[in-house]
């Protein structure tokens, strides 16, 4: 299979992930090992449980059980974990047995990096570039307002010189890459106990295999989010 589950009794989140799990305990873990499998053997990306969040008002309580958690179920549990690209169904079934109601997590910089902006930006970004018949991966919005743009990797690297190449340098862009050592919570996970991931672009067998390269959706991106920073209420 090519990974190996590690003891759990280090994982300190496991029990309280259970308790943080909606609904139906078999539906869910039906349901999660289902997405794990599509996206290790159709898309052939690298899955991470992670860590889940109940919220109650503003406040995050984190499955990790950490009382000062920098990012309350937005975390991987353990690394060794991890359910790689290839893995089957009956495969990622039974790695997340191990982790039940875990978040399903996408480790940036290796499949695949992330231009992140604000949902705002990213769904009028999205509009021109489809009108445009720029070549496009995945994208995805987040419960708390920003979009991710699937690209090819190595793209969070090559963001400064990029933009620098484009005049878009000195810029106040709320715009930023996720790239090597980082993760995105997948559709259709809960992130942060706000709700659910979700895709404006699902993957496609083309577009999960070879991301676009940033600089074919960096500028139209910029522009687009120097646009909005100056709208009313905005910025």
């Amino acid at each position: 299979m090519g990974f190996t589950i590690g003891a759990i009794s280090g994982l300190s989140g496991i029990r309280e992930i259970r308790d943080l799990r909606p609904g139906s305990r078999r539906r869910d873990r039906a349901s999660a090992c289902t997405a794990v499998a599509e996206y290790t053997g159709l898309w052939g990306w690298d899955v991470v449980p992670g860590a889940r969040a109940a919220r109650s008002g503003s406040r995050a309580e984190c499955s990790c059980g950490a009382s000062a958690c920098p990012a309350p179920g937005a975390h991987p549990l353990d690394a060794s974990l991890e359910v790689p690209a290839g893995s089957t169904l009956a495969e990622a079934a039974d790695a997340w047995s191990c982790v039940p109601g875990a978040a399903l997590l996408l480790p940036t910089g290796r499949a695949f990096d992330v231009i992140e902006v604000t949902e705002t930006a990213g769904r009028c970004a999205l509009v021109r570039l489809e009108r445009m018949g720029v070549p496009l991966g995945p994208v995805a919005a987040t419960p708390h307002g920003r979009t991710w743009f699937l690209v090819a990797p190595g793209a969070a690297a090559e963001l400064p010189e990029l933009l620098y190449r484009m005049g878009w340098d000195d810029a106040d862009l709320d715009l930023c890459g996720r790239g090597e050592g980082e993760h995105i919570t997948a559709p259709p996970s809960d992130l942060s106990g706000l709700g659910p991931v979700r895709w404006l672009r699902p993957p496609t067998l083309e577009a999960a295999g070879r991301p676009p390269q940033a600089r074919l959706l960096l500028g139209t991106l910029a522009y687009v989010c120097h646009r909005v920073a100056k709208l009313p209420g905005q910025g």
